[in-house]
């Protein structure tokens, strides 16, 4: 008996055992395919020549690998490094150990010995400037460990005196890179150093400010920069050495030394510093302006660009040096005079006395020397002048933007570039006139147009271009003007324009509204002219359909809103004018105190109230909805209904909140639909007797996955919680979906695989949102996360009862007010659809439709905008308008103007096609879980699951315009 016994604990021992035995092969098999490392040693082992090894390594750097293989691959090729003596082979060798040092999750601290080792033998220089690069990037690599990159910064300073330009090169930069501010550097051998000296690592970099190489120069200046973009403040004796390679023979020094010499001049821009050749001193921003003023005139136009940029952010000149910049004679306010008692002094030393025979030859001699230097290097005076007569369009542009910016700061300035700015409107590159006009709006507000300038700027109505015009029209919104014969000029001009390009009827309507509006005075006399009025006769009333009479009173209302004596001017006919364009054209003509009418209504945003109580009320109501769970059903709806009602009102009466207040009435909407589905005794019925009530609440679920679509692409400025809160609504409509798909006949596969489906989302929805699942106490989708080890080994019917309960008893996640969320929108200004003239064309040919369309609040319009063309027979068109069609006058604003190609086949009688625009959305809810870019040398993430695939849709957020078209049979 004790012998079986014996043996059974010994069988049930072997079993336990044996467990792990078992297991083990199992976790080998999954890893049974060969290392990188042991792939990489087999085939250099093979290869018999350096060119079959350099194959070999080209084919391995294309292939990714894991993070666990990484030190293995490393050590197989310092290995090979060592035996091969090519150098091809070495430098590729370096350059992998590089790229491997790269790779995320892999601490190269291990390999950085071996690095440095292998620069002791090495006598290639350009296998040796490669092993410096992979020294930098390990460096990089490793910010935290300071052991580290003092011994990285003492290899660079070794090999810093090699004779090949690459190498030094690369620890210049290595310098720039690791460089630390308070730890002096031990260098024993730099140039005109001593040896075994500390030195810091800004004067060993500006040792290199001389080196015969000029590659090694600019590195020189881009590792000192690197140092100043890191926080180390550089030395103002740098000053001088970086002034002197503005006269470099190199383009790439010139260009980095006025990077240079700007980063000194707004790290001290008060310093003195003298002025060669003379007892005089400056401060260093303004001598600083002068010699990058210079530049200006390079012979290389990429540092005329940079220069002239440089220029415009230097705001701390002084007002004479920056007004010089205009000027190409030198003033005189700028030299430095010598006093009487100087003069007398040189002539008596002389030791000259008049003769007689010259006239005036005892006036004292001032020559022209080293005490009469300029105070401002020759190269400023006029600088702005050469910029903007530079040959090359790109150092034009770069001269308006710095002009922009320095007058922006200045209005003295402004009012003296205003002449030039104005000039640069009839430059012969599009794109240089349409700056200048943005630049001279940017500064309208420190500036007047006399008459001449204004007439030379309405010029420019006539380009062809409507970006042009619409840029000017821009301009003249907020300009002033200084006389009445200038808003003369300027309505003429602009009703020329609207005669030439009636498109532009908008456009000309609102710089008319703007421009009387800011002249009230200067338009009271021209009120009779304009309207044609007469004290003693009746004249003849205008058209009302006349585009430039409605121009001409939206210039006079807009005026008589600030001059309350202008209405008498007016007659009859004007005072039924103005009633019909306030209700037609409320945008454009303001309410006017009339004799013998009362004030017409404020603005709505004025009447609402102010925007803090209005924000109160929306609080209050989403803090009234909270309470949903203590009502019962049909109270609960009824409370919703009034919220949505309110909130929906709410938007249209404060414009500031309309975006918040439809965000929330949206998602109350989602929850009022869900409670109507959710009714009992649709769920108490037989499958059978409840057909119509399941097609009602699968509308119902269906349009609330619609409606959270919106509420995530429509809307911008949503923070996290809120996104949240949007995709748990989502997941209550799949939820609702999947109980009703439970109540039809489809089969028990499909309703597994959707089960799935649906279980996967809630893991998504989890590792998404994990940090706002705390503030989702007794949600739907928190309820679901406590049962879900039991969801996920349930039955389909048993989960879809869980859900339905889950559904029905989880609480309304409560919406956080939101801050700052706006609605997209979209106008379709052209077509209008108010002609009744049908569009004609023959029927299978094409037919352009011009669309003018303002957008507020899209997020990538380029992307997601597109323009839907929908037949009376049904047939719908998308198009999806090119980039270049968009522009942005605004922030937050777009404006797309594009043509719509028509066809189709003959109809008998004109008939009518809609177009509005549509908002494109592409969503996958594990979307951002994996990187966006698969890199070379990446971990695998195969413990992932497959991505979902995205759910793209079409969300239609403007009204729709109809458009008469017919097309005509060809003609045989």
């Amino acid at each position: 008996m004790a012998a079986h016994l014996k043996k059974r604990v010994y069988e049930e021992f072997s079993k336990v055992v044996q467990i792990p035995h078992e297991e083990a092969p199992a976790k080998k098999l999954r890893l049974s395919k060969p290392s990188k490392s042991a792939a990489l040693h087999i085939d250099l082992c093979k290869a018999t020549n350096s060119t079959d090894a350099l194959q070999y390594l080209l084919q391995f750097a294309r292939k990714p690998v894991e993070t666990e293989s990484v030190e293995g691959v490393v050590r197989i090729l310092l290995e090979h490094y060592y035996k091969e003596t090519d150098n091809s082979v070495r430098l590729k060798i370096a350059s992998l150990l590089g790229l491997l040092s790269k790779t995320p999750g892999f601490s190269p601290d291990g390999i950085v010995n071996d690095a440095i080792n292998t620069l002791s033998n090495e006598k290639s220089h350009q296998v040796l400037a490669q092993l410096m690069d992979t020294l930098l990037v390990i460096g990089t690599q490793l910010p935290e460990s300071s052991a580290v990159r003092q011994r990285l910064i003492e290899v660079a300073c070794k090999h810093l005196n090699d004779m090949y330009f690459g190498v030094r090169n690369k620890c210049l930069q290595l310098l720039g890179c690791l460089g630390m501010v308070d730890c002096p550097l031990a260098k024993e051998e730099g140039p005109g150093a001593p040896s075994g000296g500390l030195r810091d690592v800004q004067s060993i970099i500006s040792d290199f400010f001389g080196d015969q190489d000029p590659r090694v120069r600019t590195a020189a200046l881009k590792a000192m920069l690197q140092l100043h973009e890191r926080g180390m403040k550089i030395q103002e004796i740098i000053y001088e050495q970086a002034c002197r390679l503005l006269s470099d023979d190199y383009e790439q020094v010139r260009s980095a030394a006025v990077q240079m010499v700007w980063v000194l001049s707004q790290l001290y821009p008060e310093s003195i510093v003298p002025i060669p050749s003379s007892n005089e001193e400056i401060r260093l921003v303004d001598d600083a302006f002068g010699k990058i003023s210079h530049m200006v005139s390079d012979s290389s136009w990429m540092v005329r660009v940079q220069a002239t940029k440089t220029l415009g952010s230097m705001q701390q000149v002084s007002p004479h040096f920056l007004e010089q910049t205009l000027d190409k004679k030198l003033m005189s306010d700028l030299r430095r005079k010598r006093t009487a008692h100087e003069r007398a002094k040189d002539l008596f030393a002389s030791g000259e006395f008049s003769s007689g025979r010259k006239w005036a030859d005892d006036a004292p001699k001032e020559k022209l020397d080293s005490n009469t230097v300029n105070l401002i290097a020759s190269g400023a005076c006029g600088a702005f002048v050469h910029g903007l007569e530079d040959e090359l369009f790109e150092v034009r542009i770069a001269a308006v933007e710095a002009l922009c910016k320095l007058a922006r700061s200045s209005p003295s300035f402004a009012e003296k570039c205003l002449d030039f700015l104005v000039d640069m409107f009839n430059d012969e590159i599009e794109e240089v006139r349409l700056q200048s006009i943005h630049v001279l709006r940017e500064i309208s507000t420190h500036i007047t147009l006399r008459e001449d300038q204004l007439d030379t700027v309405l010029a420019v109505l006539e380009d062809s271009s409507r970006d042009i015009r619409e840029a000017l029209h821009e301009l003249i919104c907020y300009t002033n003007v200084s006389t009445k014969e200038c808003i003369q000029l300027a309505l003429l001009e602009l009703l020329k324009n609207l005669n030439k390009y009636p498109t532009d009827r908008n456009s000309v309507w609102k710089c008319l509204k703007f421009l009387g509006s800011r002249h009230p005075t200067l338009v009271l006399p021209l009120v009779p002219e304009l309207l044609s009025t007469h004290p003693y006769f009746d004249t003849p009333e205008p058209d009302m359909d006349d585009p430039a009479y409605i121009a001409v009173l939206v210039l006079v209302f807009n005026a008589a809103k600030s001059c309350h004596t202008m209405p008498a001017l007016f007659s009859d006919h004007t005072f039924r004018h103005y009633a019909y364009l306030r209700d037609s054209l409320s945008h454009l003509v303001p309410p006017l105190r009339l004799p013998g009418r009362r004030l017409d209504l404020v603005d709505s945003s004025r009447g609402s109230g102010s925007v803090e109580s209005a924000q109160l009320f929306l609080q209050q109501s989403l803090n009234r909805v909270s309470t949903i769970q203590n009502l019962e059903a049909p109270g609960a709806q009824d409370l919703l209904d009034f919220t949505i009602r309110d909130l929906c009102r709410l938007g249209e009466l404060q414009t500031e909140l309309a975006g918040a207040a439809d965000f929330c009435a949206t998602y109350l909407r989602c929850q009022l639909l869900l409670i109507k589905a959710l009714q009992e005794r649709l769920w108490n019925m037989a499958v059978p007797l409840s057909l119509k009530q399941n097609v009602t609440a699968t509308a119902a679920a269906q349009q609330i996955l619609e409606e959270s679509y919106k509420l995530e692409f429509l809307y911008s400025g949503l923070d996290s919680r809120q996104v949240a809160t949007v995709h748990h609504v989502r997941l209550q409509a799949k939820a609702l979906q999947l109980a009703l798909l439970a109540r039809s006949r489809l089969g028990l596969e499909i309703l597994i695989n959707h089960c799935e489906k649906f279980l996967q989302e809630v893991e998504s929805f989890q590792r998404l949102f994990v940090a706002e699942l705390s503030l989702m106490q007794d949600s739907f989708v928190d309820q679901l996360l406590e049962v879900m080890p039991r969801l996920s080994s349930s039955k389909p019917a048993e989960l879809v009862k869980i859900l339905q309960s889950t559904l029905r008893q989880s609480s309304l996640l409560q919406l956080m007010l939101p801050q700052q969320i706006h609605r997209a929108s979209a106008t379709i200004i052209e077509p209008t659809g108010e002609s009744d003239n049908p569009l004609r064309f023959t029927s299978g040919l094409v037919v352009a439709l011009d669309i003018d369309a303002t957008l507020e609040h899209v997020r990538d319009p380029q992307n997601t905008v597109r323009v839907q063309v929908l037949y009376p027979d049904g047939q719908s068109h998308v198009i999806h308008p090119k980039p270049a069609d968009f522009r942005k006058p605004g922030p937050d604003r777009h404006r797309l103007i594009t043509q719509v190609y028509l066809s189709h086949s003959a109809w008998t009688e004109p008939s009518q096609i809609e177009v509005r625009l549509l908002l494109a959305y592409s969503s996958s809810p594990t979307s951002s879980l994996c990187s966006p870019s698969k890199q070379g040398w990446s971990d695998s993430i195969d413990g992932l699951p497959p991505p979902e695939a995205a759910v793209e849709g079409i969300i239609p957020f403007s009204k729709p315009v109809k458009v008469y078209i017919m097309p005509k049979p060809a003609r045989r």
